[in-house]
């Protein structure tokens, strides 16, 4: 119990000092550490972190403003022409609210007094504030991305403001955020992090580009001061964004075993045998240096004599980054999210893919209610790219990557609340900004397709501008091809061949088909007259299919867009329910192993080489057999 009790008081240390990323100052001026600057353990009289001089307070809502005093005491905020006051609860907590105001750009005072005490806050911009959520291609900054040094050039938005939550997490969820310089050992740099700033050149380089793109064009077009609140962490999961309690209660088998596998983490670690073993490793260190006639530098001299949190202390342990970087935010007004997720959910084949169906729609849900709106616009942005490109040679051998599912399941949770009458709710196609790297550089398309939802839907602009993805809303099976139907034309657009479909019948055999549009008839000139809302698949080695795929590769052969130039790409998704283990059929006959085995991997993914060599060997003969007709 003593040694529980000091790992949870370690994790409260952890949480203010091992944050983890961003600043303006050069490493060479600060500690190779977080440097506090405005701590959350800070005494007396308090504002929230989220409320500071230079922030943007969300229009035409209700506005909440919080923070801490000593119990008993009378809180008043003064903002324009409300004045507003309340009592300090248990704890010291108070909450006022602002009615809501229309949007302003005139800069005004905030004034906050409790007792003797006034904190002045200047240069508040009324408008829209956006959360911005995700990992790592979230987080991406403009410095890094493709044609991002245009964008940092003419970054002079003085109505756009910035905020980056810093790095925190659970087990308990956290009141509030510290304002610091925050260490990042991946860029071997500081990073400011928990200030508003102005969006100026210097600021929007370190800013996520997808969410610098995203304001900036919803600020052109409206004229509406923007805030953006950046709480994005690189290496996270669905789950560790979503409340811990909300995931116990949650009716998912793959969910509830993916708990029971980190509760039995955290019963089974003993920090005091952890720091037994560490101690001998030192030793043993020590000696063979010693042995080798090595100086020790001073900083490893001493041994280890620090109690490890363990398990508990991972960020992604379940509900830890919703503690930690949205419960801070709890109730504060915003217009919409947008987010941008998934790599880390595509490591555990089908069981993983079926835990973020379940999970996301849940983690959405939680996002909403925390932040005061049960119909939030919230904005998803399907997984990004990674590895080589997908092409027809291998077809079948790309298809198997379980981050393709996390991609098909982004989809199918806002088909669900499409269907379950939820109007707030965006889905965003990246897989064709495509790159190898697992952070490809082309981030701008994806602010630029994110902003044309938010001002198709919450600005007007509804008649101009185009965002949902095309659909299919029907599918026949007719002679040896398989009839799609969709609710808008579709197509390539540079007119070529129409790729990324994969057909396959009882066998689970799936290949690339080919593609035509169904034909609506003939004109007044005998010319055929094609039907661009449908699509009729076939392949020469699926002679009875039952089932398409389309973008299904990581990285994939896919160029279906609606018709007219839109960028409107058709999103990753499949007919079939055939877990990633189970295809092709004839792999594992007596049924999938529990857990897969490097050996059980190879074997499939040899299954599906040969099943690429047996088409190409297929079309070759194909072609053989048309050039003898043709001489």
């Amino acid at each position: 119990m003593h040694i529980r009790t000091g790992i949870f008081r370690l994790l409260a240390l952890l949480t203010l000092v091992t944050l983890g990323d961003f600043s303006v100052c050069s490493a060479q001026q600060l500690p190779r550490e977080n440097v506090i600057e405005d701590a959350d353990n800070e005494t007396g009289f308090r504002i929230s972190s989220v409320f500071q001089s230079g922030m943007v307070l969300q229009r035409d809502r209700p506005v909440q403003i919080w923070g801490w005093a000593k119990p008993g005491q009378t809180v008043q905020v003064d903002f324009g022409d409300t004045v507003a006051e309340t009592q300090t609860v248990t704890g010291g907590k108070w909450r006022v609210t602002l009615p809501p105001m229309p949007f302003s750009t005139t800069p005004r005072t905030m004034k906050v007094s409790s007792g003797d005490t006034t904190r002045t806050l200047t240069n508040i911009l009324v408008g829209d504030v956006w959360v911005l959520g995700g990992q790592s291609n979230m987080e991406f900054e403009l410095s890094k991305v493709e044609n991002g040094a245009l964008e940092i050039v003419s970054a002079n938005f003085p109505l756009i403001r910035v905020l980056t939550v810093p790095y925190g997490q659970g087990p308990e969820e956290r009141e509030n955020f510290p304002r610091l310089q925050e260490w990042s050992n991946w860029f071997g740099r500081h990073f400011r992090k928990g200030y508003w700033d102005e969006c100026t050149p210097e600021i929007a380089r370190e800013l996520s580009a997808i969410g610098y793109v995203f304001a900036r064009r919803l600020h052109m077009a409206s004229q509406v001061p923007i805030g953006v609140v950046d709480a994005s962490r690189g290496g996270t999961t669905v789950e560790a964004w979503t409340p811990l309690n909300d995931l116990r209660n949650l009716e998912s088998e793959p969910t509830q075993r993916l708990l029971e596998k980190f509760d039995r983490k955290v019963e089974e670690w003993d920090a005091a045998e952890d720091l037994k073993k560490r101690i001998a490793d030192h030793e043993r260190w020590l000696a063979n240096q010693k042995s080798l006639g090595n100086e020790i530098p001073p900083d490893r001299v001493a041994p280890p004599d620090d109690l490890r949190p363990g398990p508990i202390g991972d960020h992604n342990f379940p509900g830890h980054c919703f503690a930690g970087m949205i419960a801070p935010l709890r109730g504060l007004a915003v217009k919409g999210v947008i987010f941008h997720q998934g790599y880390n959910n595509a490591f555990d084949g089908s069981r993983g893919v079926a835990m973020y169906r379940d999970v996301f729609p849940e983690m959405i849900r939680t996002w909403r209610l925390a932040l005061g709106d049960p119909k939030l616009p919230f904005c998803i942005l399907s997984l990004c790219t990674d590895g080589y490109p997908q092409t027809r040679d291998d077809y079948c051998e790309k298809m198997f990557n379980a981050g393709i599912g996390i991609r098909e399941a982004q989809y199918r949770t806002f088909q669900q609340l499409v269907e379950d009458g939820d109007e707030s709710i965006g889905f965003v196609s990246t897989y064709d900004l495509r790159r190898r790297w697992y952070h490809p550089q082309l981030k701008i398309p994806a602010g630029e397709r994110a902003a044309r939802w938010a001002l198709a839907t919450q600005y007007g602009y509804e008649k101009q501008l185009e965002w949902r993805p095309p659909a299919v809303i029907g599918m026949e099976l007719a002679e040896n091809k398989i009839v799609l139907k969709f609710d808008a034309e579709v197509g390539d657009p540079e007119e070529g061949t129409i790729e990324g479909f994969a057909i396959a019948g009882e066998d689970r055999r799936f290949h690339p088909a080919d593609v035509e549009y169904g034909v609506r008839g003939t004109d007044s000139r005998g010319r055929t007259q094609f039907d661009r809302r449908q699509l009729r698949l076939s392949s020469i080695m699926v002679p009875a299919p039952l089932h398409y795929r389309y973008a299904w590769g990581r990285n994939p052969l896919a160029n279906l867009q609606k018709v007219g130039n839109r960028d409107v790409p058709v999103a990753t998704q499949r007919s079939d329910k055939w877990r990633m283990e189970e295809v092709p059929l004839s792999v594992f006959e007596d049924g999938v192993p529990e857990e897969l085995t490097r050996g059980d991997r190879n074997r499939i993914i040899q299954e599906l080489r040969a099943m690429d060599q047996q088409r190409r060997e297929a079309t070759a003969r194909l072609a053989g057999r048309s050039d003898q007709k043709q001489d």
